[in-house]
């Protein structure tokens, strides 16, 4: 019998759970799903025959390290930040490895012994990174085979909420970890534009923000996302001009977030004692609020906006302006919009999530110039099976049970899937799961 371990059974993990499990009897598999949250686990494993609960603390090896010896491939839908505890268990003990999050500077330094082991730790194979990997690099390869020179890649991605579902003035609801809602964008971003390096720091990453035109959905706002210059080489697009790998949000949001940043709010190092603190008082204390105006006037000067402006309506919305008391600890400016967010931006059980990606690319083939664009919408069943959820967790599902049925050889290292042999067939099995790409050239 096999052996999955799935640690972690966040939002992210139901359709990966579930998709293990369909295949587990033919594949006579146990799926062990380990998390430390027991009624997380219950909640996605049901009854399951084929699953075993495991109630852990990932951070500790006592815990954790047994489970990855009884292992025969390891999958982490872990917090970024805790999968090299679980990478350097599978060197250890020679296990194969799975996550969706960017490869991380510790990881990437285990390159070399991974290899040298025989071993895959395939990083970024969920949705953004993950599945753009793949679609791109399928459309790259493509134009590759017919002798294109690719001048201009744009790829944009964003976890929407549906339009049916779409009714607060920030057009946005968490459909996964609201942390990283709060921390998008910290380190600030590059691209290349028009040949030259953008850098655009975090301070200014929301601001005038561009928009494209997505088929159905109309015109959304995008910012870029984090380092695109790192996927220059992995894309093997010398001659390229522009490459922004950029994220998907509507243009209210961008706005309102831009104030938010801008007022202080997405602070984590700023710690204080909350006693006595009310949302107004805590807005007053991080903007400088003398009282000689209302607070509303004050924030609308310090953001240069009108008092009748759109943003003063959105923040109030939110209850920036309520003197209504902070949960009572010591915690960051980030934890308090945070706890605030988790109430105001909480996706009701029957409301549908959205993802939508979209790949624009330019190229010249025999002195034509053709823009080639591949959208993917999809919508959420409901809040647990979220479009989200299912866009992250299945590439992972698929890859695992091909590499564990022998399907796909897998490739050694610490790698991502660019390859054909991994994005060939996994696509191909996504499409019979609706999720779908839609050419069109120009």
């Amino acid at each position: 019998m096999q052996t999955i371990l799935i640690a972690g059974a966040g939002k992210s993990s139901i359709y990966l759970i579930q998709y293990l499990l369909t295949h587990a009897p033919r594949n006579k598999w146990k799926v062990i799903v380990a998390d430390g949250d027991e009624n997380a686990i219950a909640d996605k494993i049901k009854k399951s025959p084929y699953a075993e609960a495991a109630v852990i603390d990932i951070s500790k090896a006592s815990d954790r390290e047994p489970l990855v010896k009884r292992a025969d491939i390891v999958v982490s839908l872990m917090p970024p930040h805790l999968h090299i505890h679980l990478a350097k268990d599978c060197l250890k003990h020679k296990k194969n490895l799975i996550t969706s999050s960017y490869i991380s500077e510790e990881m990437k330094e285990m390159d070399k012994d991974v290899k040298e082991a025989g071993l895959m730790f395939m990083c970024e194979m969920g949705l953004d990174p993950g599945i753009d990997h793949m679609t791109a690099n399928k459309i790259i390869h493509s134009i590759h085979r017919v002798a294109g020179t690719i001048t201009s890649f744009k790829s944009y991605c964003g976890g929407l909420i549906a339009p049916e579902s779409d009714n607060n003035p920030w057009h946005y609801k968490f459909s996964w970890n609201p942390r990283n809602v709060i921390t998008a964008g910290f380190g600030g971003a590059k691209y290349l534009s028009g040949g030259k390096i953008v850098e655009v720091p975090y301070e200014k990453m929301f601001e005038h923000n561009k928009k494209v035109k997505v088929d159905d959905l109309g015109m959304l706002a995008y910012y870029p996302n984090r380092d695109s210059l790192r996927y220059l080489d992995l894309y093997e697009v010398p001659d390229i001009k522009t490459f922004l790998r950029a994220t998907l949000r509507y243009p209210s949001f961008c706005k309102g977030w831009n104030a938010i940043i801008n007022l202080g709010l997405t602070n984590q190092d700023d710690a204080f004692d909350t006693k006595g603190f009310t949302y107004a008082s805590l807005l007053k204390a991080r903007t400088g609020y003398k009282n000689k105006v209302t607070l509303q006037q004050h924030i609308a000067k310090r953001l240069e906006v009108e008092e009748d402006d759109k943003v003063i309506s959105m923040l109030q919305w939110l209850g920036l302006f309520d003197e209504t008391s902070l949960k009572p600890g010591t915690c960051s400016s980030a934890d308090v919009l945070l706890e605030l967010l988790l109430d105001k931006w909480k996706m009701a059980s029957v409301e549908k999530d959205m993802v939508a990606m979209q790949h624009e690319i330019e190229y010249l083939h025999k002195d034509r110039k053709i823009k080639l664009t591949s959208t993917m919408v999809i919508k959420g069943e409901n809040r647990e099976y979220s479009a989200m959820a299912k866009t992250v967790g299945l590439p992972i599902g698929i890859l695992a049970r091909m590499v564990l049925t022998k399907k796909i050889k897998p490739p050694t290292g610490v790698i991502m899937p660019i390859m054909p042999s991994i994005y060939r067939p996994v696509l191909t099995e996504l499409t019979h799961h609706d999720i779908v790409f839609t050419e069109e050239v120009e």
